[in-house]
Order: structure tokens, then sequence, then C-alpha cells
């Protein structure tokens, strides 16, 4: 296990809750991991080696170091307050979620709470290996750290610029590249970017849609998805936005893109699937998604398994 992952997994109290789980009858393409009670909700996931953490309903934090294979939830929970997103990078683990609730992880395991400066919901968070974070929340909430999560501060764009009568916009997921440049989506199809630390942002896309969720990667295609079946596609790392047409109406709620070109994309009722970066995809269909709901979503380990979380605290794998 290497120093990172070392890190991530130490301090880890509580049961397993790794479940032996076959795949899913039929052609489903999804295998359950972990699986709890309908109260147990798991809102986000995230990895970084072989290292995951995924966070939920009531500050559930459960946490795995051998990619995905078997999972220890935190015991007790460091707060009882719900957490909505997750980040995890070289060394650096930070949650965010209700009442403007970041919790920070130290270098024993331990998670801390840190100050926000805000009571809105934080919905999301991303760090990059230099300690730098970005947390998006309700109300246009942007708060940017320098220090891998312990302290904040409002980067907020002016929203009178954005809005004629200033109505701040609900940001929803935002990712922090290794350059700097923080890239976040929210209500009416926002895609915003700033290079300069937050000083200045530059909109990238507006639309009609919330967008719930993105996937920036360094290299490859990257995707946004949100309401009403809307998800986008750029492959100049953000610059440019076009629509993808997927043959879904759901509430889209999660994206990954593979190097190899596929992507899944989960949400509410439906889980969308593509082999050739989105030329065409496939619905799985089934009982379990389609009655359900999936939401955060990562790969983890040298064989870049995509793991979601969601309903009742389940972590599934989607097949290959």
């Amino acid at each position: 296990m290497s120093r990172k992952n070392r890190w991530l997994a130490a301090g880890v109290a509580g049961a397993g809750l790794l479940l032996a789980g076959s795949a899913v009858s039929g052609a489903q393409p999804i295998t359950p991991l972990v699986s709890g009670t309908a109260h147990q909700a798991l809102f986000a996931i995230s990895a970084q080696g072989d290292a995951a953490i995924a966070v939920g309903a009531a500050g559930a934090i459960v946490q795995s170091s051998d990619a995905g294979k078997t999972w220890k939830a935190v015991m007790p929970a460091p707060t009882p307050l719900t957490l909505l997103g997750v980040s995890v990078q070289q060394g650096h683990a930070i949650a965010v979620g209700q009442e403007g609730t970041v919790l920070v992880m130290d270098a024993g395991g331990k998670w801390n709470k840190a100050g926000s400066g805000t009571d809105n919901r934080l919905f999301g968070v991303s760090v990059n290996s230099s300690g730098l974070a970005v947390a998006v929340g309700a109300f246009g909430t942007a708060l940017k750290s320098t220090d891998g999560g312990m302290n904040w501060a409002s980067i907020a764009p002016d929203w009178n610029s954005y809005n004629k009568d200033g109505e701040q916009p609900h940001l929803y997921d935002v990712t922090v590249d290794e350059s700097g440049a923080i890239t976040m989506v929210g209500e009416f199809g926002l895609i915003l970017r700033s290079v300069d630390g937050g000083k200045n942002w530059q909109t990238l896309h507006k639309g009609d849609a919330s967008l719930f969720a993105l996937d920036l990667p360094a290299t490859g295609t990257a995707y946004a998805a949100g309401q009403n079946g809307a998800l986008l596609r750029s492959t100049d790392h953000g610059a440019n936005w076009s629509d993808v047409g997927t043959g879904t109406t759901a509430i889209l709620l999660g994206v990954h893109a593979s190097a190899d070109g596929k992507v899944a994309v989960t949400g509410m009722h439906d889980m969308l699937l593509s082999t050739d970066d989105g030329k065409t995809w496939s619905h799985p269909g089934g009982e379990d998604i389609n009655t359900t709901w999936y939401q955060g979503i990562a790969a983890v380990g040298a064989q870049q398994a995509v793991l979601a979380v969601g309903h009742s605290g389940q972590i599934i794998r989607i097949a290959d």
C-alpha cells in the first residue's frame, strides 16, 4: 500500500460492510459491494489510487483502502449533519455538507471540523495535490482554501453581473485542476471557470437545465450532467460544450468518463452507459435502477473500477 493510501486508511474504525454480491440478474452491469438501510443514503464518492471515501446521510463516512473491495464505516460519525460532497487527492481528504459543514482528515486518519464561514449547504468540493480546494453550494456559495481545507474565504462571482435581479444560483459541483484552474457548475446550465484563484470568472455555458455533476479529466473528454436528461460534452478541456442526445428525461446526478471512451452516468430511475465516448448509449434498466437512484461516481485502483453510490447506503461497481 502506498504512503498516501496508508494515510487515508489510518484511523478508520467500525465494522466492515462488504457484501459478496454477485452481479444483478440478467444483463445488468452492476455488482453490489455495500448495502445498508433506506435512511443510509450515500451522495458522493472520491478516489485516489486504491483509497476511496464515500459520504452521505447523518454524517456517514465509509472508506476503502483496497480499491473498493472492502469498506469500513467511521464510527462514531464525526457529524450528525448530512455530507453531500467529498474529494481525495494525494494526502488531502475533505468532506462538505449541510449548514456549511467542512470536515478535513488529518495525517492520523481523524476527521476534524473546519470553519467554512457560511451556514449555506455545501454540495460539492474539489482539492488538488497542492492543497488548493474549492467548495460550492446553495445561493451562489463558492469558497476557496489554500491549506487543504482548514481555512476558507469566499470567491463567489458578483452575481449581479450574471442575473439582472442578482439572483444567486445554487452551485452543485466543482473541479480544481493541478494548474489551479477552477471550474464549477450549477443552476441555469451555468459552467464557470476562473484561472486566477476566483478573482475573475468566465462563463463557458449557460442554459435552462441545472447541472448537478462535472467530470473534467486532465486529458480526454469532459462531461456535465443535470436536469431533464441534460448531458454536455467538451473535447477541449471545458472551453466549449455541446449537447449530447441520451434518450432520457431523467434527472442525471453523476458522470464519469474513462480514457478508453467508456462513460457512465447515474441518475434518478435511470443509468446511461456508453462504450464509444458518448456516440451511443444504453439504458441498463432493471428494478434496482428503474425504481431507485445512484449519484456519486468515481474510478478507483489500478484497474480504474467505476464505483457509484446512492440509495440505501449502496455502493456498486459498474461493469467494464
